[in-house]
């Protein structure tokens, strides 16, 4: 690409996706802008561009907010590199920080201008500090933008540049057929320079959807995108992207045209930037969640794992791994290019709609009536025009875990119970995100969900460093315990080549009480059992399998040599047991 123009195998590809989208007799005006922007990218890029490698059982997202660590003289970019440095160099590769662009609400996700660092945080020149380090994920807030933007302020001036960056919908129009995310109306009146516009608000009145039949919004995107990677960002994450194209009449959601977008986002990757990932943010049903890994290599590089934390929190609050087992069972994708991202925590909440299918609806009640018991909040959604249905769970992941035989100061048990939750997470195939509470076992900030007015605060606190680092120098601080516990998880994964990303998982129905894998290294050779107590009861099992006939049964994690005919696990003890010959 950069010696030349695109190989011929790539323009057409670009003219298919190009011609899904506009029609084939757009393509002649489309696809030479197109290539423009990305030879002005390529002629920007250093030439020196550090090619990450590919991932491996080493890698490990943290996410985390811009401003998540605070300390008096830094800003808070600083601040967090500091931290990063000094407590997570060792444990963690790539850093995800969540939107760090101006913004006007949502936290970050209602962006003003995509090409500007909040100067309240930092500088680029901080989030390059960060990226020489770890990759550097970062957010592509692209199904929308903050109506304090330029592009939407252009739009209520009537600017005939951005007269139909919008989507403008006679309010009675119907509708109904529109999946919705939140409880909140979908059309939301402006007064223009022309008159009012209802406008397309999926997620809020402060953020206008972005119309993508609109061929400049397209190219304008893309060049973000572009300009994103010659900052050194080597993860993509494509938020809330199932919605990004619309059509009233239909549900305007999965459609063909946003996969069409995406797949034509990966060509251009390929092309230009294979060491770049693309993940896509899918907050919905499984079966739909996967669709956007396409063909195995035309689309998604990773899919966000939803249904893991609806799922984990079941599990151990019933004791019960079926449902969580026979989800895992079911669980592939279509290439060994593409795999999971699995979390169990995030900025948002615990969402309930991937669970469908696999949990029941008595299932969803208790765990919003146990999220209520432990303080947090539920979040709804509207199906139609009246029912409301529990969209997510507002609560951090530790107090969700919390031990029910307890007083609110957390004991040994509840930490054993929520590092067993993780390690199930980290057990499985594909690359862990962790949210940088959950490596703290962090509480509930009811103070912040009353300061704010939004449930989603409760798992948003701000730290100060310096607080934050003595806790981690106290043996009996919950903040250290955790820590250290989950250092012992991730600095295990990291040495053993079965962890690797895109390497097969088996899932071993060994006993109702205990979430077992088979994890295998891509040569065949190294194989590793992972067993997770999760009905908080002493278990002694017999693991019979084919695999373990002859070889050594090692847990690294106490290097102990095991009997695998009679293995005991304790409360929430989790065994990761390699099986060398």
């Amino acid at each position: 690409m950069k010696n030349g123009p695109f190989v011929p195998a790539t323009v057409e590809r670009l003219k298919r996706h190009l011609a899904l989208l506009y029609g084939e007799s757009n393509i002649s005006n489309i696809l030479p802008r197109l290539e423009r922007i990305i030879q002005n990218h390529v002629a920007q890029s250093p030439s020196n561009a550090a090619h990450a490698g590919p991932l491996t059982e080493e890698d490990v997202v943290l996410i985390t907010y811009g401003d998540q660590v605070l300390r008096s003289g830094q800003l808070p970019l600083q601040a967090l590199s500091s931290f990063l440095q000094t407590h997570l160099k060792e444990i963690v590769s790539s850093a995800h920080i969540l939107p760090f662009f101006p913004y006007s609400s949502d936290d970050g996700f209602s962006v003003i201008d995509y090409r500007l660092v909040n100067p309240a945080i930092g500088r680029w020149e901080d989030i390059k500090e960060i990226a020489s380090d770890f990759r550097l994920m970062v957010d592509a807030v692209v199904n929308h933008i903050s109506v304090k933007s330029a592009w939407f302020q252009g739009f209520l001036q009537g600017d005939r540049h951005y007269q139909n960056h919008f989507i403008s919908v006679d309010p009675e129009a119907d509708l109904s057929m529109v999946v919705r995310p939140r409880d909140l109306p979908l059309l939301t009146p402006f007064d223009t320079h022309s008159g009012q516009s209802h406008v397309w608000t999926t997620f809020s009145a402060d953020q206008a959807d972005l119309n993508y039949g609109n061929p400049e919004v397209l190219l304008a995107i893309i060049d973000v995108l572009l300009f994103y990677i010659r900052q050194g960002t080597q993860l993509i994450r494509l938020d809330a992207i199932a919605f990004l194209w619309k059509e009233i009449g239909s549900a305007s959601i999965h459609l063909p045209q946003t996969h069409a977008i995406i797949q034509l986002m990966r060509t251009i990757m390929d092309a230009i930037a294979p060491w770049v990932y693309l993940i896509t943010e899918t907050n919905v049903p499984h079966r739909e969640n996967v669709s956007y890994f396409g063909g195995g290599n035309n689309e998604a590089h990773l899919v966000y794992q939803f249904a893991l934390p609806p799922l984990v929190l079941h599990t151990l609050l019933t004791g019960d791994a079926a449902s969580l087992t026979a989800w895992a069972s079911e669980l592939e994708t279509p290439s060994r290019n593409t795999t999971f991202f699995n979390f169990l925590a995030s900025h948002d909440g615990i969402g309930l709609r991937p669970a469908q299918g696999y949990l029941s609806g008595s299932d969803i009640d208790r765990l919003v009536e146990w999220t209520e018991e432990c303080k947090g909040g539920v979040s709804y959604r509207r199906v139609g025009e009246v029912e409301r249905t529990p969209y997510e769970l507002n609560i951090t992941y530790f107090d969700a875990l919390r031990d029910p035989d307890s007083a609110d100061t957390p004991s040994p048990r509840w930490i054993a119970r929520f590092i067993c939750s993780q390690a199930i997470m980290l057990s499985m195939a594909g690359i862990p995100g962790i949210y940088f509470h959950s490596l703290f076992g962090s509480r509930n900030d009811l103070v912040g969900v009353e300061a704010t007015g939004r449930l989603r605060s409760i798992n948003r606190e701000k730290f100060q460093a310096d607080d934050l680092a003595q806790k981690l120098s106290d043996p009996m601080n919950t903040a250290s315990q955790v820590y250290r516990a989950y250092c012992r998880l991730l600095m295990a994964r990291k040495r053993h080549p079965a962890f690797n990303p895109y390497t097969p998982q088996r899932v071993l129905n060994l006993h109702p009480g205990i979430f077992a894998l088979l994890r295998t290294d891509s040569d065949g050779l190294r194989r590793m059992i992972c067993l997770h107590e999760v009905a908080g009861k002493t278990s002694r099992l017999n693991v019979d399998i084919h695999e373990s006939a002859t070889a050594q049964a090692i847990d690294i994690l106490t290097a102990k040599e095991l009997d695998l005919r009679s293995c005991e696990l304790e409360p929430y003890q989790v065994r990761w047991i390699t099986l060398d010959e």
